[in-house]
């Protein structure tokens, strides 16, 4: 089964550039000129990853990400000209997977692309010995990639998911941010504090009773973070 890529942006030039480079790598594209048109798509089509323009007409991309993650995990990397951490903050704490700035590099993007496609499709495999791993009411189903807290389904997206699984496989040992990223993301940590931080601060808003004072998921100042057994 081929992937299916979903490419967001009200510039036609980059929609057009981004879908060559991804079906030089065997991955099927949609398109969407804005956030409406990207709703409408997802409603008739099966999507494994969207790459999100912020800045667009009519809904920007922003808006759309916040609405796909109301109901789908599908993985989203953003797009936007700006490169201030507060754009790249804003689009992760509204549940964006990954961030890329333009102008960028094609070959990049779509490393970041496979990357994240890899992860996605993974989370539906069965992959060795099924687990189900139960700390203190916080369960984690590898094989069904669920995970319940005191009785109740949480929704993660997939790059949430894969870094509660690490540290729930792993507890109570503590992992560094670098260690994180690199585990995660699959490819070398450059400055990665703000991308790490952010995804912790949205598992613990999901998982935690108090997210300020977490009972499962917690940092060790100037080491890291653990899942507390």
């Amino acid at each position: 089964m081929k992937n299916i890529v979903l490419i967001v942006d009200d510039e036609k030039e980059i929609r057009d550039a981004i879908e060559i480079y991804l079906k030089n790598e065997g991955i099927d594209v949609l398109k969407a000129k804005d956030g409406i048109e990207a709703i409408e798509i997802l409603k008739h089509n099966e999507v494994h990853l969207i790459i999100m323009d912020i800045m667009m007409p009519k809904q920007d991309g922003i808006s759309t990400t916040f609405k796909i993650r109301k109901d789908k995990n599908i993985p989203i990397i953003m797009l936007s000209a700006k490169s201030e951490d507060t754009d790249k903050i804003l689009g992760l704490q509204i549940g964006a997977d990954d961030y890329v700035t333009k102008p960028f590099n094609p070959v990049e993007l779509v490393a970041r692309v496979k990357s994240q496609l890899r992860r996605y499709m993974k989370l539906g495999v069965y992959e060795g010995l099924k687990k189900v791993i139960d700390i203190n009411g916080l369960i984690l189903n590898q094989e069904t990639k669920e995970v319940i807290v005191n009785g109740e389904n949480v929704r993660l997206t997939p790059t949430e998911y894969k870094i509660l699984e690490l540290l729930m496989v792993n507890a109570p040992r503590v992992f560094s941010i670098d260690e994180i990223y690199e585990k995660v993301w699959n490819e070398p940590s450059f400055n990665p504090a703000n991308t790490v931080a952010v995804h912790i601060r949205k598992i613990r808003e999901k998982i935690e009773i108090n997210p300020k004072d977490p009972k499962y998921l917690k940092v060790v100042w100037g080491i890291g973070y653990k899942i507390e057994k």
